[in-house]
């Protein structure tokens, strides 16, 4: 396992950040406890938005540490999932053919799917990265 790759984007993390006070940005590194909590609660009133601008860089480094670089990257698999999730491309993308044409027919299996992804993609494609998928 190398643990030196860059797996996720800063940049990509600063522009999820501006939709932050939602959580998309710690959803994005892998928080998804902090992320939930940052849906409902506007990012704690803005001020946790505010404080991540600082602390995206080290919600950067630990994400490249905890998950597995290789053949699926998780900014395509999270751009597809952001404005195609219902659709299921990023299912397809990572090699689950059967699930994504299931979220294809039902729309991300009537949107509980996609918020299961948001919940999950990361581990999912470092699975698919270990060849575990």
């Amino acid at each position: 396992m190398s643990r030196d790759t860059d797996t996720h984007s800063k940049t990509i993390g600063y522009i999820l950040w501006i939709f932050g006070f939602m959580g998309s940005h710690r959803f994005y590194y892998g928080r998804q406890i902090t992320g939930t909590i940052w849906f409902f609660t506007l990012g704690l009133l803005f001020i946790g938005w505010i404080i991540d601008l600082f602390l995206i860089p080290g919600m950067d480094d630990a994400a490249d540490f905890r998950f597995e670089s290789g053949e699926v990257d998780y900014n395509v698999a999270w751009i597809l999932l952001t404005f195609l999730g219902p659709l299921g491309i990023h299912r397809f993308y990572m090699g689950k053919w059967v699930t994504g044409a299931l979220w294809l027919l039902t729309v991300g299996l009537f949107g509980l799917g996609v918020l299961y992804d948001y919940w999950t993609l990361n581990d999912q494609v470092s699975d698919v990265n270990r060849g575990y998928a």
